[in-house]
């Protein structure tokens, strides 16, 4: 659903080509930490951070609806850093067999 969002509804071009991996909801279901990724997986992910929390009361909203939530928990972004890390362990990986 947040991906939809992103493709479709939010305009800003700091998140162009970023995907949303995963979300963890905590145990009461107040916070919802959303895992993102870029295509560039060396990029700095602070521009993104700041335009996700700046879409945040958006983002919120149309979840709400979608879900017709009484209650929507609040949304916190994470970097994610599996393909990061992943990139590595793959030049690493590369360097090793030459």
């Amino acid at each position: 659903m947040l991906n939809a969002l992103l493709q479709s509804e939010i305009k800003d071009p700091r998140l162009e080509g970023v995907r949303v991996n995963e979300v963890e909801l905590s145990g009461d279901l107040g916070v919802a930490t959303v895992f993102y990724g870029t295509l560039e997986p060396d990029d700095d992910p602070d521009p993104v951070k700041q335009a996700f929390e700046a879409a945040t009361g958006y983002l919120r909203l149309n979840v709400g609806r979608q879900l017709r939530l009484r209650r929507v928990p609040e949304l916190r972004f994470r970097h994610d850093q599996s393909a990061r890390q992943g990139l590595e362990l793959t030049r690493l990986i590369d360097s090793s067999l030459q």
